[in-house]
């Protein structure tokens, strides 16, 4: 046993000194230093000869040291040992380092020649011409194998060489092709297509992905295409044109309608409203689902309440009311219950008919995951009536129990919020610290805008005075006082002119005209930032935001240099998506 032990000791003992060789020779490799990683390589290939990670790696040292006659003898006396195919491309490479292209041929297509040979040799051959970016001889390998072998499938790996070449039309077919041979690589597949559509610089490549797509619609009538056009389209933000290939997916599918709420709720997120009011619309006259008709009429109650003016809110009341009596008080009307006790809570004022209704709720026989969503809104209410330490109970309650999901992390970040509207800057910022990459997007940047504002203005005040006054502010907003609010923040601006906070307050009180429907005094104060805060991290959104209530106003004169500016100068802002494609339909470029 003793010596059992001791031989297990010795061996992973010996693993751990290779595995710190190994990191050691790539350090100095990364780092340049190509005489120490050709000695480590070396010495890490004696211990294990057969090794071709560090055969190759030896190899790129010697080329790195323009040591060609060394790397070929090593790779023509490997080749002689193993007649590994691959090799002869490495020989190839080694003689095209030397910009001798007539002897570098000839190894290729020798290489090529042990293809027509042996198909299955299609494999390591191809990946060496990938790897060295001869991408015409890894097009050329993969075709000769599938003319020999038709059951091969290289779509994927072709599809991206295609790209690499800027024959994006090649591309877009083969990847299509896969798409439909292999729908598991759908969504790897729809990436690729997605990050095409994000880089290109003119409307080329979705015109021709549209093209495409409409081509196998017609040849085939296959639904496939059709979902895969509307994905097309959500992905350009154009609802109502993939509600159109819904529709026909529809008429011949009628069991999917929830891929059409689902659409319905991202034109929502998307504030196009004109689409989703279709959409709902139609889900509620096509469908006898309970639960779908639930979802529809929440989704577009949700929406009148978030325009509703003042005299609305009454009869909007009364329509809440009506729908829960007509689908009944059950864990199936839920949202509808939800929604009515945040309405009367944040829009009537009347918190004690919201906990009233939430409490019944938790009453009821329903889900881990629907406490958690009752709970929220219950924490919600406790804050909005300044119960701070009764919130925080409840989310505290929520991420424990939810844990790292995203209904958990949506529950931290409230306790980071929580922390603080109470002036508790600290521990707020700890929590948001974690927060910072949530796996949530949308929680990730709501976590780092917010300890951006906190840490940017206690650098410049260490007291915290303005950011204090910034943070009830802020708290009246929540709690949807917004004249309230806007007193506050117009306090801040003519208490801290200058200060650090001037430009983000300048951004929230914008962003209040434009909730109650004063567009010149929104526009006038993103306008001070983006003559007097050119630097400042809110710039992109003042720019946005202006350029959009332009466009609203149909005023395309005042919007296009605006979007413009934000596309040449804020890349990395995260409306530059949306900023571009509006600026290149207001330029004229052909609509897809």
């Amino acid at each position: 046993m003793k010596k059992l032990f001791i031989t297990l000791f010795f061996l992973a003992f010996s693993l751990f000194v290779h595995g710190q060789s190994e990191q050691l020779a790539q350090n100095y490799f990364d780092r340049g230093e190509f005489e120490k990683a050709q000695i480590s390589y070396e010495d890490l290939l004696k211990s294990q000869p057969n090794n071709f990670v560090y055969f190759q790696k030896t190899i790129e040292c010697d080329q790195q040291l323009q040591q060609f006659d060394k790397a070929e003898k090593a790779i023509q006396e490997r080749y002689d040992k193993f007649k590994q195919a691959n090799l002869l491309v490495e020989l190839g490479y080694n003689y095209q380092l030397q910009k001798n292209q007539e002897k570098a041929k000839k190894y290729y297509d020798q290489a090529i020649d042990k293809i027509r040979k042996n198909a299955n040799e299609v494999y390591n051959i191809a990946y060496i011409f990938e790897k060295k970016s001869l991408v015409d001889y890894a097009l050329q390998s993969y075709q000769i194998a599938l003319a020999l072998e038709p059951k091969f499938n290289f779509n994927f790996q072709m599809a991206l060489l295609y790209g690499q070449k800027g024959n994006t039309d090649m591309m877009i077919e083969m990847f299509l092709d896969e798409s439909f041979k292999t729908p598991q690589n759908l969504v790897m597949i729809q990436n690729q297509f997605s990050r095409f559509m994000t880089e290109d610089s003119d409307v080329t490549f979705n015109d021709a992905l549209k093209k495409a797509l409409l081509i196998r619609i017609q040849k085939t009538q296959d639904i496939f295409w059709n979902d895969y056009l509307s994905w097309f389209y959500v992905q350009l933000k154009e609802y109502g044109k993939a509600f159109i290939q819904q529709k026909a997916i529809y008429k011949r599918n009628p069991e999917s309608f929830s891929n059409i709420v689902n659409l319905g709720q991202l034109a929502i997120e998307e504030n196009d409203d004109e689409a989703a009011t279709e959409i709902l619309g139609f889900v509620l006259e096509n469908t006898k689902d309970l639960d779908l008709q639930i979802k529809a009429h929440t989704y577009l109650m949700e929406m009148k309440i978030k325009k509703a003016q003042p005299k609305d809110y009454a009869a909007l009341n009364l329509e809440l009311d009506n729908l829960i009596k007509e689908f009944g008080v059950s864990p199936y009307t839920l949202s509808l219950l939800k929604l009515k006790a945040h309405f009367v809570t944040f829009t009537l004022k009347d918190s004690e008919t919201g906990k009233a209704i939430l409490k019944s709720v938790l009453e009821m026989p329903i889900n881990r995951d629907q406490i958690a969503e009752t709970k929220m809104e219950l924490a919600d209410i406790l804050l909005f009536e300044e119960k701070f330490n009764q919130a925080l109970l409840y989310y505290s309650q929520i991420e424990e129990d939810g844990k790292n999901n995203p209904i958990g992390q949506e529950a931290n970040l409230k306790i980071a919020k929580t922390s603080y509207y109470k002036a508790d800057f600290k521990w707020a910022n700890h929590q948001l610290e974690v927060l910072k990459s949530a796996s949530t997007q949308l929680i990730a940047n709501d976590a780092l805008d917010l300890f951006l504002l906190i840490s940017d203005n206690t650098v410049e005040d260490s007291t915290q005075v303005a950011l204090k006054k910034f943070s009830h502010a802020d708290f009246l907003l929540f709690q949807d006082k917004k004249q309230d609010a806007l007193a506050a923040f117009q306090a801040i601006l003519k208490e801290n002119k200058g200060d650090a906070i001037e430009p983000v307050t300048l951004l929230r009180i914008g962003k209040i005209y434009e909730s109650i429907g004063d567009t010149t005094s929104a526009l006038a104060n993103y306008q001070q930032i983006i003559n007097q805060f050119k630097e400042s991290i809110y710039i992109d959104e003042a720019l946005f935001y202006s350029a959009e209530l332009y466009n609203q106003l149909n005023d395309m004169e005042h919007a296009k240099p605006l979007y413009e500016e934000l596309i040449t100068k804020h890349e990395d802002s995260i409306y530059y998506v949306t900023a571009q494609k509006k600026y290149r339909k207001i330029r004229g470029d052909k609509e897809i």
